[in-house]
């Protein structure tokens, strides 16, 4: 992918495979020994690892809608900046809503698929939310 636009055609997609609940259409967006890692935990590498990383996401915010808000590239690789809203309404979910915003630093390979990821959110502030609601 060399130009913007097309970037951010394939950020749209990437994001509408997040809101479909459907884990393996996200995953289908990394290269097949790709990785996702979250706030420099352990990546996550295939993409049978990812589409659990998305699942665990879908199943704690089960209406999660995620949205682009902006695709960039420079020195660092493609920027994809996001935010997602949801109900934490999973299994010992808490039922309050969350509207978390964060990026996603991709590195994307010659087919033009995601062979790495690296994702950053506020996680204190995620985790504030899920006790007290977005507005709480």
């Amino acid at each position: 992918m060399s130009d913007l636009p097309e970037l951010a055609s394939f950020a749209n997609r990437y994001a509408q495979a997040w809101r479909s609940q459907d884990p393996e259409s996200v995953a289908a967006f990394f290269a097949a020994n790709g990785s996702l890692s979250v706030n420099d935990g352990a990546p996550a590498v295939g993409r049978a690892a990812i589409a659990e990383v998305a699942r665990g996401f879908m199943r704690d915010l089960p209406d999660i809608v995620v949205m682009m808000d902006k695709v960039t590239r420079d020195s660092d690789g493609t920027k994809f900046r996001w935010t997602f809203t949801g109900t934490n309404t999973g299994p010992g979910g808490t039922g309050r809503r969350v509207r978390i915003s964060g990026y996603e630093l991709w590195k994307i390979d010659n087919d033009g698929l995601i062979a790495e990821s690296k994702g950053r959110f506020d996680s204190a502030e995620y985790e504030r939310q899920l006790k007290f609601g977005v507005d709480g």
